[in-house]
Formats: C-alpha cells, structure tokens, sequence
C-alpha cells in the first residue's frame, strides 16, 4: 500500500497549467475518479492503440499511488507534475514503479520482459517501430547488463536510477514518456504523437 500523494508546491505559470490539467480531467471524468476499466479504455482506446492493455494495467498501477483500485485527481496531477517537471533523477524513480510489478523494491529480469513486451507490441501497434527492431528479449537483456552491476540477477531503485543517469539510451528506454498519460481530448482521433521516445525504443545501436 502505497503512501498518499502530496501535491507538488510551485507558482506562476504552474498554477494555470495546474487548472487546464483540472479542466481536462474533469471533462473526461466528471466523478473526480478514475478506475482501472475507464483508464484501460482511455489508455487503449484513445491514446495508444488498442493493444496496449497490459501497459495501461501497470501504468494504472503507478498512478494509483495509494492502492486502493481508483485513481484521483490529486494523485494524476502528483504523477503528470513529476513527468513534466521533476528532475532526471525524479522521473526515474517514478518510471521505476512501471517496472517493479509487485511493488517489492526491485525488478526481475522477467518483469522487465513482461513491461518490454507490453512495450513492443504498443510501438508496433502504433507504428512506430522501424524494419528489424530488437526484440523485447534482446532489449531487457542489454539494460540488465548494463544496470545489474552486482549481477545478482535484479535491478534495485539505486542501479535503475544511476545506470539511466549514467547511460542515455536506457534512460530514454525506461524513462516514462509523458504523452502516455496526459490526458487529450477524447476524439476517435485523438493518438500518441507519431514522434516520441517510445520510436527510439528498440533502434538503439549501441
């Protein structure tokens, strides 16, 4: 059980970005509330494609920062706030919980490949895949080299946010890419921007 969000403290410009993101998402969710079922709808439907389920679910996850099945206004706008805003260090750290699916502190290499393939099947999905991209094996196999460094098999919250801080390609592989959870209006046309983070995802040449 997760602790409850705080709202972040800033001035100015962030206090009328604060009510366009209140506006937007009391436009999509008059209750106040999200449960996992309407943002799977929002997530797939809307924004990147209908085979992104299994990312939506563990996204949801992450926003839902006090477990409790709902995600509120105040914990969106805490995750949206860090994606936005936060510094390299915070995003990763907030990115960490995408990966850790069971919330224990670390991740396994087959969590990471479950996350991955989740990944994959989205960018192909949404095309944004290249010809020949790595697969999900191959790409969870080079970040656990690179940020497995007591190679015990897992990749704690310190490796996860010094290896990406230190190696560019991984952090812009696991870094939460902020047009994935900000909300767009809710047209049949509205999708995830044909240029993102996500296209580098499996093209990484070194």
């Amino acid at each position: 059980m997760g602790q409850v969000a705080s709202m972040p403290h800033r001035g100015g410009a962030y206090v009328l970005e604060l009510h366009e993101w209140y506006r937007k998402f009391v436009d999509e969710c008059p209750s106040g509330l999200i449960t996992l079922h309407e943002f799977r709808q929002f997530f797939c439907d809307i924004t990147v494609g209908e085979n992104s389920s299994e990312y939506a679910e563990q996204m949801f996850r992450a926003l839902d920062n006090n477990g409790d099945g709902i995600v509120d206004f105040r914990e969106y706008v805490t995750a949206i706030s860090m994606l936005a805003h936060g510094t390299p260090e915070e995003k990763l750290r907030w990115s960490f919980k995408l990966y850790d699916k069971d919330g224990d502190g670390a991740i396994t290499r087959s969590e990471m490949l479950e996350i991955m393939r989740a990944v994959y099947k989205m960018s192909v999905a949404a095309s944004l895949t290249k010809v020949n991209p790595m697969t999900a094996e191959e790409c969870t196999n080079r970040i656990f080299i690179r940020l497995d460094k007591d190679q015990n098999a897992i990749i704690s919250l310190q490796e996860f946010v010094d290896g990406s801080l230190g190696d560019e390609w991984v952090r812009q592989m696991l870094e939460c890419d902020l047009s994935t959870v900000e909300i767009q209006k809710m047209t049949k046309h509205s999708h995830l921007p044909a240029r993102s983070s996500r296209e580098r995802l499996f093209h990484a040449n070194t």
